[in-house]
């Protein structure tokens, strides 16, 4: 795998990338004790969204890219100890803007379901 971007990621906290190529990516997110928003082992929806950020942003796959919008359903709760994938779709691009699917699932249960708009800026956001 040739990841460009977002190399610095805590994969613990947002996923591992388990495969990638032109347009797409899968990332997996074990989930973990720090996860927990209740004494249930409710994870809680930020852990998710990062791991499917993750994933559009390394199916995009460049070094500059940021995302500017989401619309996104979390279909089913997770709990401390599932193990989640999380599969993007690179599915439109316009110049330097990437439009993005993302599926999120524990098993054959779907739990997460988005779309990512993402743009490649000409330099780093924070330059």
């Amino acid at each position: 795998m040739n990841i460009k971007t977002h190399r610095k990621i805590d994969n613990t906290l947002c996923g591992t990338v388990v495969a990638q190529e032109e347009g797409y990516a899968a990332v997996v997110l074990e989930t973990i004790e720090v996860m927990a928003a209740d004494e249930k082992g409710l994870v809680h929806g930020g852990f998710i969204f990062g791991a499917a950020d993750y994933a559009a942003m390394v199916a995009v796959n460049e070094p500059t890219v940021v995302l500017s919008g989401t619309e996104c359903r979390f279909l089913a709760p997770s709990r401390i100890g599932d193990e989640l994938i999380f599969k993007a779709n690179v599915i439109d691009v316009d110049a330097k803007k990437h439009m993005v699917t993302v599926n999120g699932y524990c098993g054959d249960k779907e739990i997460f379901s988005g779309t990512f708009k993402t743009v490649v800026l000409p330099k780093h956001v924070l330059d």
